[in-house]
């Protein structure tokens, strides 16, 4: 699946040195110079925040079903939708799957509250920037297809995550100015990959929501952003 190619990816990624037992010459792909068209070079979080258009929220109008969800997914022969290829792709231990893409069985890590969860039924699948909060945030109002191709995102593996779903239903359709995840070492990762998320498909922020990136940021000085914008 394409949610697993780390190329085609936005996701945080911690300023490390690579161990010296992994280390490779600097040829020109290495160098980066092979990066895919569109994926974005590594950027401190600060900066990528600061690459955010800044805007009021509009709520006026908004109705869930304007974002077509969940569709016939990656392989519209798997009989799979959206919703259960991403809990397959994220599965630590894969499940059983029968006729219809029935699922038992494996277990999946929920990073929002850090919680071991054993029945996929107990699992929500996420859209890391609500569809609400997606839908105040355009800048000019999205074609229904583009619409659908969002809430339906598995070209970056970030988009979409399978959670547990007391912690979905307790984030709801709030931003970080309203809501973090129980799992405070997931807090960076967290606001990186939500502003991964908004460059990639080019959403704003509202004031509230900017001073609290940007307050998360101050306590992930080594957390950078790489994303690619959406078609």
């Amino acid at each position: 699946m394409l949610r697993g190619l780390p190329a085609l990816a936005l996701c945080a990624l911690p300023v490390l040195a690579a161990p010296a037992a992994h280390s490779t010459p600097a040829t020109p792909a290495a160098a980066g110079l092979a990066r895919p068209a569109g994926v974005r070079a590594p950027l401190p979080l600060f900066e990528a925040i600061d690459r955010l258009p800044v805007a009021a929220e509009h709520r006026e109008g908004y109705k869930r079903d304007l974002y077509k969800h969940w569709n016939k997914g990656l392989n519209a022969g798997d009989g799979c939708d959206t919703r259960k290829e991403v809990i397959l792709a994220e599965a630590v231990v894969a499940p059983q799957v029968a006729t219809g893409c029935k699922l038992t069985g494996g277990s999946w890590r929920s990073a929002y509250d850090d919680v071991v969860v054993t029945d996929a039924a107990r699992l929500d699948v996420d859209h890391f920037v609500p569809l609400a909060e997606a839908y105040d945030s355009e800048q000019t109002p999205w074609s229904a297809g583009r619409r659908e191709a969002y809430a339906n995102d598995q070209n970056s593996p970030d988009t979409l995550i399978a959670v547990s779903a007391a912690s979905n239903r307790s984030k709801a359709d709030k931003d970080p100015a309203e809501w973090l995840p129980s799992d405070g070492s997931y807090h960076c990762t967290y606001a990186a990959t939500w502003v991964g998320t908004k460059l990639r498909w080019d959403l704003a922020v509202d004031d509230r929501e900017r001073h609290a990136l940007l307050g998360l940021a101050e306590d992930c000085p080594a957390t950078t952003v790489v994303y690619e914008a959406a078609p």
